[in-house]
């Protein structure tokens, strides 16, 4: 006689409390569907949970309770349980960057991963970072995927940072955009891009998708230079470094094109013709996410043995405290950690 699987349990962090995190958090925890299928727990002190909830305007009447790490009760959306990072912290002023700040939002990232560790958490969905608050405050790290790399014990080009673009209402499919570098200076990201990482880049996408498409994908790979190179008049990149992976990963039996223009590619891949694109860089990949659909789209974390998922969105100090922060992307981020917590497998180096 088989017996069903205990629900996930979702460990969730505000991210820099001094935004609009904890906001975004508590509304999405009102209206969230995973209650009842997950078990949704927040990770920050309570003190700052009370605050934001009487600091925002339109957020629900909810109660706040403080529970162990190991219990394992179900959420549900009236109640915020909530996991408290162990020690003292300083008051956090809200709406600019603070060391205060970035070390509440590691600290609760760092018990987040605690949980994970100790089985009593399933997956991690995250806040928006200041990457400037978390410097402030000690921490020599780029943001949270570099941040869990290390934490696993890997280097940062372990992880790859993903971008899933949920189906619209009414749409039949969603989008996934993976990069190949992680959070650096474009001249840094260029001189450091190769063919292995695109490689190890499109292995982590192609596993991924059809957890999340409930098919086989479609891959392409974006070109680095304008127009493609144009046949070597704007730069080698695409015959030294993309082509060869192109060719790789179509070896291993993946459905893929490229090198593509980029600026052509994500149009075509936003009208279907591709489910996936392996960006080379930051902005080539975040740029025409954000345009596409800012608010749905949720950041995954690739190649680590850890599910985390996240807002695609940043700390947005000027919104703080206005009930004028769209949730939609935390809710996303909620359900898709759901989602991968079930295949975990899906998420983890492969190959690489």
């Amino acid at each position: 006689m088989t017996h069903p699987s205990p629900p996930p349990t979702l460990a969730i962090t505000c991210g820099d409390p001094a935004g609009i995190g904890p906001e975004v958090v508590l509304a999405a925890w009102a209206r969230s569907q995973a209650h009842g299928v997950a078990r949704l727990r927040v990770v920050a002190p309570v003190d700052l949970v009370n605050t934001a909830l009487g600091a925002t305007p339109g957020l629900p009447p909810l109660a706040v309770e403080a529970i162990g790490a190991d219990d394992v009760r179900p959420s549900r959306a009236d109640t915020v349980l909530v996991v408290e990072p162990a020690g003292r912290f300083a008051q956090v002023p809200r709406g600019c960057i603070s060391a205060a700040g970035g070390a509440a939002a590691i600290a609760a990232l760092e018990t987040a991963f605690g949980l994970i560790r100790a089985g009593h958490a399933h997956a991690i969905v995250t806040g928006p970072l200041n990457k400037a608050a978390i410097h402030a405050a000690g921490h020599d790290v780029p943001g949270h995927t570099e941040w869990l790399a290390r934490a696993c014990g890997l280097p940062d080009a372990a992880a790859s940072m993903m971008l899933w673009l949920p189906a619209a209402a009414g749409g039949s499919q969603g989008l996934g955009v993976v990069h190949a570098t992680l959070h650096e200076s474009l001249r840094g990201a260029v001189a450091r891009l190769d063919t292995a990482e695109i490689i190890a880049a499109g292995r982590r996408l192609a596993r991924v998708l059809p957890t999340l498409l409930g098919r086989p994908s479609r891959l392409a790979v974006a070109a680095l230079n304008p127009h493609g190179g144009e046949g070597g008049l704007f730069g080698d990149e695409e015959p030294r470094l993309v082509a060869p992976a192109v060719e790789a990963l179509a070896a291993e039996g993946f459905d893929v094109a490229g090198p593509l223009p980029a600026d052509t590619l994500f149009l075509q891949a936003s009208r279907g013709a591709f489910d996936g694109v392996v960006a080379l860089y930051h902005d080539q990949g975040h740029i025409p996410v954000k345009l596409l659909g800012m608010h749905r789209a949720v950041n995954i974390t690739l190649g680590l043995p850890v599910v985390r998922t996240s807002v695609a969105h940043g700390t947005a100090f000027d919104l703080v405290g206005t009930g004028r922060a769209d949730a939609s992307s935390m809710l996303a981020a909620i359900d898709v950690a759901r989602r991968l917590a079930a295949a975990p497998e899906a998420v983890r180096a492969v190959g690489a």
